[in-house]
């Protein structure tokens, strides 16, 4: 069915917080204040780096009324999710309400909001890695080429739920297929 052919990719991410401290304006670790570089280090020294940012997931309903398809919106209803950072899968989730995608062919942009500590899953990784695979993800750059998402996605249509029959690889480079 048309429906399913929802299109997902990575945008950028927002308000990344690494030890409660902003990232977004940063590229490189003398950017941080002395203090802001306590604060996280003794973090890491105690085994722990938390970090919370915003996803953003854009999603392209193609089904415009262009090409010999009616033009439906879809809703999304539920997206399961798993999310790797440089191809380590670390934690998953949903979405907690239904999102709309018009059928108008644009993209519509909806956050996932992400919580977790970095240390439990890059142990082998030293303190400067981590610094700057933050810095890649939520600092200057913003950029989402280090992160996948898989997602499941379940579609709601005038015919009933479309559930999606395999998990899609959401990456930043472009809209999947």
């Amino acid at each position: 069915m048309n429906i399913a052919r929802l299109k997902f990719k990575l945008g950028q991410t927002n308000n990344f917080l690494l030890c409660g401290v902003q990232v977004s304006n940063k590229s490189k670790l003398s950017d941080f204040k002395a203090m802001d570089l306590f604060k996280i280090s003794s973090s890491f020294a105690q085994g722990s780096l938390p970090v919370s940012f915003t996803l953003n997931i854009e999603a392209k309903n193609p089904n415009d009324g262009k090409g010999g398809y009616a033009k439906t919106n879809a809703s999304i209803k539920s997206f399961p999710w798993r999310l790797l950072i440089d191809d380590k899968e670390t934690i998953s989730g949903n979405i907690s309400s239904p999102i709309s995608v018009p059928g108008t062919g644009e993209t519509e942009i909806f956050p996932l909001q992400i919580n977790l500590d970095l240390v439990p899953f890059f142990k082998e990784k030293n303190y400067e890695s981590l610094i700057n695979l933050v810095l890649n993800i939520g600092g200057y750059g913003r950029t989402s080429s280090r992160i996948a998402l898989y997602a499941k996605p379940s579609v709601s249509t005038s015919l009933g739920v479309i559930n999606y029959p395999e998990e899609l690889k959401i990456v930043s480079a472009q809209f999947n297929n």
